[in-house]
């Protein structure tokens, strides 16, 4: 036993334990807690980590199909027929939804995370009373303060740190004017297509504006559509940390965003147009448009929208917070693993 041990300590100071993200196949459709998961992964291996994505089924589509960057260079794996060979100085990381999953490796020695990018998912695949406690993890990675604050309220014994996602470069004003075009992300497709049909019916003077639904377009793709919009629309009450708003406000868009359950630290009155009352959303979308068409939309909605977005546009902060919190998370194991050759040995 203690022979293994040292094995596990040696296998930590030359990096060669496994960092696994078990990772949601999205079959060819964007997604930025995807790409959020790819990047932190992709900042691990670059730091000479052993790093594995990790999929449910042989079949799967590669992210390259929709995201652009060095991924394809990340080594991946897939659960089924092959048995999941995790060693004790390996790390587990499991994104909050997949419960069902904590429960089936809860009998792993290995070290393990939950990320959690979407609070609203938690309880959804455990059972009524579960935690994530009982299945070995003591540690959590969440997006924003609100979302540790609610995981804390529920999660009293897990850890929590804080990795905000960052914005891509390729999110840039355009040089051209923006045409009459208003770009919506809805959580549920139904949501977006109802404020699209409620404006053409209370507004038909305004039927020359055309809506487009940005959601699974390849990042290139969606960041080029949203340069041409004259206004970015969003309506997602479950959200745990709002990346389309600031895609938007860093490409120059104005945004009428429904305010989610857990209001995010960086919305202002001044950044956005933001409403409490979903069924207001075709009126005020009506008087951006006329203010639009009069060339007289307030300044502060682009240089506030800009200023924010530039909080998130630092890809350093973030390679750092993710290097300092899965080092010190595998340090700790290390820690423990020498204490308790020590304590064998005596």
């Amino acid at each position: 036993m203690i022979e293994k041990i040292k094995v596990s300590i040696k296998n930590i100071d030359e990096k060669l334990n496994r960092i696994y993200f078990f990772v949601q196949d999205t079959k060819g459709n964007a997604k930025a807690s995807i790409r959020y998961i790819y990047e932190m992964a992709l900042t691990l291996k670059d730091n000479g980590h052993n790093v594995i994505m990790l999929y449910e089924k042989k079949e799967y589509t590669p992210v390259t199909s929709w995201l652009k960057g060095s991924y394809d260079e990340l080594q991946h794996q897939t659960l089924e027929g092959q048995n999941l060979a995790i060693a004790p100085e390996d790390v587990l990381v499991i994104p909050e939804i997949f419960g069902f999953i904590m429960e089936q490796v809860k009998n792993l020695p290995c070290g393990k995370i939950v990320l959690c990018q979407a609070y609203d998912h938690i309880l959804e695949t455990l059972a009524p009373g579960g935690t994530w406690e009982q299945y070995g993890f003591f540690k959590c990675i969440t997006t924003s303060e609100e979302q540790k604050d609610y995981i804390n309220s529920l999660m009293r014994h897990v850890s929590v740190d804080i990795i905000e996602p960052t914005l891509h470069t390729n999110f840039e004003p355009s040089k051209f004017p923006a045409k009459t075009l208003i770009g919506v992300s809805a959580r549920e497709q139904r949501e977006g297509l109802n404020i699209i049909k409620q404006f053409y019916l209370k507004y038909p003077q305004y039927r020359f504006f055309t809506f487009k639904d940005l959601r699974g377009l390849s990042q290139d793709d969606f960041a080029k559509g949203l340069q041409d919009c004259l206004l970015g629309v969003w309506i997602d009450p479950t959200s745990g940390f709002g990346t389309f708003p600031l895609e938007c406000m860093k490409s120059g868009v104005p945004v009428v965003g429904k305010v989610p359950n857990l209001k995010p630290s960086w919305m202002s009155e001044k950044n956005g147009i933001w409403i409490e009352n979903q069924n207001q959303m075709v009126d005020v979308i009506a008087d951006v448009v006329q203010t639009w068409l009069e060339d007289n939309v307030l300044e502060d909605l682009y240089t506030e929208g800009f200023n924010t977005a530039e909080k998130f546009t630092n890809q350093e902060n973030f390679k750092t917070s993710v290097i300092d919190i899965f080092e010190s998370f595998i340090n700790k194991r290390k820690e423990a693993f020498e204490a308790q050759v020590t304590q064998e040995t005596v």
